[in-house]
């Protein structure tokens, strides 16, 4: 028989839970399943109703594909539930958590947890996000472009360059004011291709008014920038992308404006002997900002032309988040209607020293947006672990750089893409296992409520990373492993521009990954646009890609196995970073599964079926398998 254990499963799935956003007061049914076998004598449900323990005893509800189904049910009378099972055998008990079984009693940290009321920007699940870097998407209209000379920011002038297909200038000789005149307008123009390749959603880059390309400096969170088309472009393009289907978030940063920003009034300020301060009793703005002695004053990251905002000040509260008129409620409400907020630096958000405001902020942010519109998504970025942001009040994800990206980008053999920024930490090559690559990823998510588990923005690439095709120390097609791991991953996955076309550039600098996207290619005939078209596509007609459960099969020496399930439907990819072929055995019975029936992407599956049930799968050394699977 096949090992019984690795085949116990819940999660908050609807093939396991009834509600996986309940109501308060709502009774929920909660399954468990297992292969049939004779060891488990009682499967038991343990709750916590009023902080008293509560056993209750799960029936077997249905037998299907070699599968036993346990369930019971419990009321929700607090905001929060939490519960694990117990596995009761003659000599020894399971316990099963989110992070799998153990034999001795776990701690609370990894329990399934049910929250009530919480609204779940349920669309997430079943889209397939699409990031544009504005100005390096399409011109839609010349007569918008930045000017050489038009402007300059510290000294340095604005550059029109000559072509669309001419290399970003690095930022010693461009410093972000390299303008190639991409807008909204053309966005707008190339709606068609999002839909032919089956995007759903956009998360566009800030579009606000500012110097850079970039536009993280802000200059006027309340109007977008007129290279970009202005406010009039934005209502055209939501109106236009509504209307095929298609939702959209845009960046802002909160956390610091640009050094020209309408609020940032240093100079004319006077210094106070009474308070000891610069102060100007004209200016409401100026106590946005955190200025010191001799008009000093603080900078995110210490750079300079990036001024922190202040939140002591509940004037910016109000003109930020807070009032009918502030900034995320403005750009929430007709006649732009987006569909969500994402936070740049939302890790360091209104944390300042002695003034650390955060975890009083971030709940009031999230309940003015979903005042605005309930079913609006909350991405905050955030490269490291961070399940305290993730309990119902405050963001609906953050960029999953942590489970996703930098776990696949360092088990293909890069440095991890954070660690990789120190100059000690870069210096050691750790080649990651298939077990670190579990253990990382099932730890991230098992912190959480499985309902935010839906809602994770999957990426490897985007603004921040060098594109992972662009570097030269890789295999040519691991971008196609990183790609099929993404869209495995429970919630959305999320393409950067032009990685769908192979687009060029450089490895090592932020510029290198924001080339002009490259239109005049052909790159609809390549194998990248086809794969990428081809994986979506399978995710679109497939359910359990997108709202079904996940488990790891297999993670032996330097490969991995994982599936997507969900009632007759089961999918297996097989990711190798192996230097040499090997040959796995894959457990497929403990997801209901009995062989693989059609190779969707890789070399054609050769396997032969063991007498225990499960397959052993001869995998080539640096390839990606997707398959999907024969039911029992």
């Amino acid at each position: 028989m096949e090992n019984w254990l690795l085949s116990i499963h819940s999660d908050g799935t609807e093939e396991f839970l009834s509600s996986s956003s309940p109501k308060l007061g709502e009774t929920v049914k909660i399954r468990l399943r297992m292969l049939e076998n004779p060891f488990a004598k009682h499967v038991l449900l343990l709750s916590f109703p009023n902080g008293t323990e509560h056993y209750e005893e799960m029936q077997p509800v249905k037998n299907e594909h070699g599968l036993v189904y346990y369930e019971a049910e419990l009321k929700i009378t607090e905001n929060r539930l939490q519960y694990q099972f117990y596995i009761v055998c003659d000599d020894i008990i399971y316990y099963y958590t989110q992070n799998g079984i153990t034999t001795y009693l776990p701690d609370h940290s990894f329990d399934f947890v049910l929250l009530a009321d919480y609204v779940q920007p349920d669309w997430v699940k079943d889209a397939v996000f699409y990031q544009i870097f504005p100005e390096r998407f399409c011109n839609g209209n010349p007569e918008n472009d930045v000017k050489s000379g038009e402007y300059s920011q510290n000294g340095y002038e604005s550059i029109k360059m000559p072509s669309w297909d001419s290399v970003p200038l690095d930022y010693e000789n461009g410093r972000c004011l390299d303008f190639y005149g991409g807008d909204l307008e053309g966005i707008i123009e190339k709606i068609p291709y999002l839909k032919k390749l089956g995007i759903t959603a956009l998360y566009l880059n800030p579009i606000f008014a500012a110097p850079s390309c970039h536009k993280y400096d802000c200059l006027d969170y309340f109007h977008v920038d007129p290279h970009f088309g202005g406010d009039e472009a934005l209502a055209n393009l939501s109106r236009a992308l509504h209307e095929n289907g298609i939702r959209f978030i845009l960046d802002i940063s909160i956390n610091h404006t640009g050094i020209d920003h309408k609020w940032f009034n240093r100079d004319g300020a006077w210094f106070d002997k009474s308070v000891g301060a610069y102060n100007n009793p004209d200016s409401v703005e100026r106590g946005y900002y955190f200025f010191g002695e001799n008009n000093s004053y603080l900078g995110w990251f210490n750079v300079e032309t990036m001024p922190t905002l202040n939140y002591t000040s509940e004037s910016l509260r109000n003109a930020i988040y807070k009032a009918e008129d502030s900034v995320l409620k403005k750009w929430l409400k007709p006649p732009y209607n987006i569909d969500g907020w994402r936070f740049d630096v939302a890790d360091v958000f209104a944390r300042n020293n002695e003034f650390q405001l955060d975890k009083e902020l971030w709940p009031e942010i999230c309940k003015s947006i979903k005042e605005e519109n309930k079913n609006a998504y909350i991405l905050a970025e955030d490269w490291g672990d961070c399940p305290e942001h993730l309990q119902g009040d405050q963001w609906d994800s953050p960029m999953n750089y942590f489970g996703c990206g930098r776990v696949i980008r360092q088990f293909l053999g890069e440095p991890d893409l954070f660690m990789n920024r120190h100059p000690i930490l870069r210096s050691v090559h750790y080649k990651m296992t298939g077990e670190d690559v579990k253990n990382r990823v099932n730890e991230h998510l098992a912190k959480m409520p499985h309902v935010f588990a839906q809602n994770q923005f999957n990426l490897f690439d985007s603004h921040d990373v060098g594109r992972l095709h662009n570097n030269p120390s890789l295999p040519q097609d691991a971008y196609r492993s990183a790609a099929i791991f993404q869209f495995m991953l429970p919630g959305a996955p999320s393409v950067y521009y032009g990685d769908e076309a192979g687009i060029d550039g450089l490895f090592e600098t932020v510029e290198g990954c924001r080339y002009p996207m490259p239109w005049n290619s052909g790159f609809t005939e390549s194998e990248n646009y086809k794969f990428y078209k081809k994986l979506i596509s399978l995710r679109h007609e497939h359910k359990a890609l997108r709202r079904g459960g996940m488990k790891f099969l297999y993670t032996g020496g330097r490969t991995v196995a994982l599936a997507r399930f969900l009632g007759d439907e089961a999918f297996v990819a097989v990711i190798s970073a192996e230097d040499v072929d090997t040959v796995i055995d894959l457990p497929l019975g403990v997801i209901g599964a009995q062989s693989p029936d059609a190779e969707v992407f890789g070399l054609p599956l050769e396997f032969t079926l063991s007498e225990s049930g499960s397959i052993k799968l001869a995998v080539k050394a640096k390839t990606a398998y997707l398959f999907s699977c024969k039911m029992k």
